[in-house]
């Protein structure tokens, strides 16, 4: 007789390992990391224009000073906003091709 009671124990903790086993692998994966990236990192034109070199900001002055109406009322809009150094040129890039 103890031997069955030791074999139905058995068989108890048998069944027991193995439904945990069964709930453990059916538990919900957990949810995906989520990325605190923007959907591009690509940087903005704007973004790209601060770090332009000296050469590439004079090129691009001397191509719009062409069009002399619309440069001086964006230099005049970058100086009542008291921009100054690389923050007017994203100013004056968005100005003069938006």
């Amino acid at each position: 007789m103890n031997n069955t009671r030791a074999a139905l124990a058995a068989a108890v903790v048998l069944a027991g390992i193995a439904a945990s086993g069964i709930a453990y692998a059916q538990a919900p994966a957990s949810p995906p990391a989520t990325t605190l990236a923007p959907a591009s990192s690509k940087p903005t034109a704007t973004t790209q224009v601060e770090n332009w070199t000296k050469k590439q900001w004079d090129a691009a002055k001397k191509e719009w000073a062409k069009d002399k109406e619309k440069w001086a009322a964006c230099q005049k809009q970058s100086k009542t906003q008291k921009l100054s150094g690389r923050k007017s040129w994203s100013f004056l890039y968005r100005c003069m091709t938006g």
